[in-house]
C-alpha cells in the first residue's frame, strides 16, 4: 500500500496523523507575516547612554553638595575653635581674624577698622550653623 504524499506547502505530521499548522513556532505559508528579529543595540546603546548621564548627573549634584557641606563643616569648625568671649546673636555677622600670636579669634569689629588679619566674614543661622558673609 502506497501512502499518497502530502504536497510541501502543506504541513501535515505523518507521526500523528494531522495537520499541525497552527502549532508551529514559525510561519507555515506563504501567506503568513514575515518574522523578523529587530535591532536591539540601537535602542540599548541609546538606554544606556541616558542611564549613564542620568547617573552622572546624579553623582556630580552629590558631589557639589559633599563639597558644600564640607565646606560649611571647615567654616563652623575654624570659628568654633576660634576665641570668642560672647555669644553671637542669630543673624549677626561676625569677623574672623588672626592675631600677632596666630591665633584665630572672631569679632564684631569690621577689617576696615583693626588692622589684624582677616580671615573672613560669617553670620549664624538659625540652626547654630556658621555660614561665611557674601
Amino acid at each position: 500500500m502506497t501512502e499518497k504524499k502530502k504536497p510541501d506547502n502543506v504541513v501535515f505530521n505523518t507521526d500523528k496523523n494531522q495537520y499541525d499548522a497552527h502549532l508551529k513556532p514559525y510561519a507555515t505559508s506563504v501567506g503568513a507575516p514575515v518574522i523578523t528579529t529587530e535591532d536591539t543595540v540601537t535602542w540599548k546603546n541609546r538606554s544606556i547612554s541616558k542611564v549613564n548621564h542620568k547617573i552622572k548627573s546624579k553623582y556630580l549634584e552629590l558631589k557639589a553638595e559633599y563639597e558644600k557641606m564640607m565646606e560649611e563643616f571647615e567654616y563652623n569648625k575654624l570659628i568654633l575653635s576660634s576665641k570668642f568671649s560672647f555669644e553671637p546673636i542669630v543673624g549677626e555677622v561676625y569677623h574672623l581674624y588672626k592675631n600677632h600670636n596666630e591665633e584665630n579669634f572672631l569679632s564684631i569689629i569690621s577689617p576696615q577698622e583693626c588692622n589684624f588679619d582677616y580671615l573672613g566674614s560669617f553670620y549664624l543661622n538659625s540652626d547654630q550653623t556658621w555660614n561665611k558673609d557674601k
